[in-house]
């Protein structure tokens, strides 16, 4: 694998990508990676470990660390999430740990903290003065969606590299590259919100239609009464059932996939709790898209009424929005949309 190759995994990202590049020959103690899911993060760590991993070496050698470190097995690739919805100090004493430890095959190692954003503030705190000045072998990537207030002081000494949401543009490039028909590739795209994983996802779901279709008729299907919208909200909630088929089908799986590990190896250090975990957090994520494409959808409705002289539809968009923020809260999805649907007007 040479560096081009290596590289070519971070799709869009071509600003974070020349940081990156440039800082191989002389790497600093942390690096900040932020962004939302899907963008890249994850691909920019393990690119950027393995250009890390292999500088200095040589033709086979330069290959194996950058192949290892793009599927994310190279002995000096630590990654660190998060076993629960947040990271615990004891988890961050591990990470302490971690760091202390020399590097196996290559000159250092690189200790990746994936959703630095839900440290407790304890946490965030305990690891400062291992981040600030970790052991001379040791670069550390911590990835974060966002930088929390507590997390502040922590950041104020990494070296930040954003990865904003992919345009729909990009995606599609990307999804055309894999095979995906153009015209299929624009609306996966615009249904994505700038995730390549989501838009990888959907391709190969072909209820994503229905899906849409079913939410532009909402204001045609209102009739003011709560029977309709108890309908509206159930047949809904069916189709996102349907379109995380294929999300659970990759979770199937890989816990198959585990299954045969554990037997051949034990389960101890197995990581089946980080796995389960991480499918939940990954189904969370996947509703919480499809009712955010869903409320989107639903607003484009509403201003086409909008401009054909329905005043109450501004109105309507307004709600839409305002209910599109109360998904950080993981809200009830059954009782945050007959909210909604009992203060939209019909069409």
């Amino acid at each position: 694998m040479t560096d081009e190759e290596l590289w070519a995994a971070v799709v869009g990202q071509d600003e974070a990508v020349a940081l990156l590049r440039a800082a191989v020959a002389s790497p600093v103690h942390a690096y900040l990676l932020v962004g939302p899911p899907g963008a890249g993060r994850a691909d920019a760590a393990r690119a950027f470990a393995g250009a890390l991993l292999s500088d200095g070496t040589e033709a086979d050698d330069a290959d194996r660390h950058r192949r290892l470190a793009i599927a994310g097995r190279h002995p000096d690739l630590v990654w660190i999430a998060s076993g629960g919805r947040a990271l615990l100090v004891e988890e961050a004493e591990g990470i302490t740990v971690e760091a202390s430890r020399s590097p196996i095959e290559a000159d250092r190692k690189v200790v990746v903290v994936d959703r630095f954003d839900t440290a407790e503030p304890e946490s965030a705190a305990s690891l400062l003065k291992t981040i600030e000045e970790p052991p001379a072998t040791v670069v550390f990537l911590l990835l974060s969606e966002a930088v929390p207030d507590g997390h502040v002081t922590v950041a104020s000494r990494c070296v930040r590299v954003d990865l904003p949401p992919l345009p729909d543009e990009v995606v599609a490039a990307a999804l055309e590259a894999d095979g995906v028909d153009a015209d299929r590739a624009v609306h996966l795209a615009a249904a994505s919100a700038g995730s390549l994983d989501r838009a990888r996802l959907l391709a190969g779901d072909p209820t994503l239609q229905d899906r849409r279709d079913a939410w532009w008729s909402v204001p045609d299907r209102l009739d003011g009464s709560g029977a309709a919208v108890a309908v509206l909200v159930e047949e809904l909630r069916s189709l996102i059932d349907d379109g995380q088929a294929a999300l659970t089908t990759r979770h199937e799986r890989e816990t198959e996939d585990l299954a045969e590990q554990e037997e051949a190896y034990g389960t101890r250090g197995s990581g089946r709790r980080q796995q389960d975990e991480r499918h939940r957090r990954e189904v969370r994520r996947f509703r919480d898209d499809e009712l955010r494409f869903g409320l989107a959808t639903l607003a484009r409705r509403y201003r086409d009424l909008a401009a054909g002289g329905r005043s109450s539809a501004m109105d309507a968009t307004a709600a839409i929005t305002e209910v599109g923020g109360e998904l950080v809260r993981n809200p009830n999805e059954a009782l945050l949309l007959q909210a909604l649907f009992l203060r939209l007007p019909a069409a």
